[in-house]
């Protein structure tokens, strides 16, 4: 499935180029600008000693998520949620995904109680912008955890984070499976889906839908077998970003 040439020159099998700009913010506790491609996420982790009243006094941490997009992270500009006064279904959807996704690799108990605030703001749109903001926000919270071992909220011999994760895009184009979906790729795929995985190869989350054609079971395996190519080699470069 390697010799399918797209309009970037990838192959179907291929990642977009990726980097990870690691502590990109001056500010906050765990930072990451990640890149897939055109686009381009921010990804920032704020540590709070203490944790929401509802959980209080239980012994564990929480982790969550926020994600939006800059106004002209798109070829036209759109006016902010915060200006409407409502907040999208779309924008919820993501963030709740982004929390799961983060919490299925960290122990709360070992966390202790703590919070961290995962904050995924989309600075320019090509497609895939939460499965690189999963990817991006694992190395801020990496990094937020670090923080709090150094300040002593967190036991030294703690280990909150019990696996890595990372997110990839897959679909199918022309009846041809295709990794990690830019923009124009992504609108006019006959099926769209969105995988998260555990540095282990396990599945947290899969997120997929037929646009047009019904696909068969040979074709999800197909999908799952491309995403779980291209988070090996985020996990790899997630690794190489944090001197792991």
């Amino acid at each position: 499935m390697t010799d399918i040439l797209r309009a970037d020159g990838r192959t179907n099998d291929q990642l977009r180029p990726v980097t990870i700009e690691r502590g990109w913010s001056d500010q906050a506790e765990g930072s990451a600008l990640i890149s897939f491609g055109r686009t381009k996420v921010l990804a920032t982790a704020s540590f709070t000693n203490g944790v929401p009243r509802w959980m209080s006094g239980k012994g564990k941490g929480w982790v969550t998520a926020e994600y939006s997009m800059l106004p002209r992270s798109t070829n036209s500009r759109m006016d902010r949620e915060s200006v409407k006064g409502r907040i999208g279904g779309r924008t919820h959807e993501i963030s709740r995904l982004i929390g799961r996704s983060l919490r299925a690799v960290v122990d709360m108990k070992a966390l202790g109680e703590n919070t961290i605030v995962i904050d995924c703001d989309v600075l320019q749109a090509d497609g895939g912008t939460r499965t690189a903001a999963i990817t991006g926000a694992y190395v801020a919270l990496a990094d937020a955890l670090e923080w709090g071992r150094e300040k002593k909220f967190i036991a030294q011999k703690a280990q909150p984070l019990t696996d890595s994760v990372a997110a990839v895009s897959v679909g199918i184009i022309g009846g041809v499976p295709m990794l990690d979906l830019a923009y124009t790729e992504d609108v006019r795929a006959e099926t769209d889906m969105n995988v998260v995985v555990t540095g282990r190869g396990k599945f947290i989350e899969v997120q997929g839908t037929a646009e047009g054609a019904p696909f068969d079971r040979s074709e999800l395996d197909s999908l799952l077998d491309l995403a779980l190519g291209g988070a090996i080699t985020l996990t790899e470069l997630q690794k190489t970003t944090l001197g792991r």
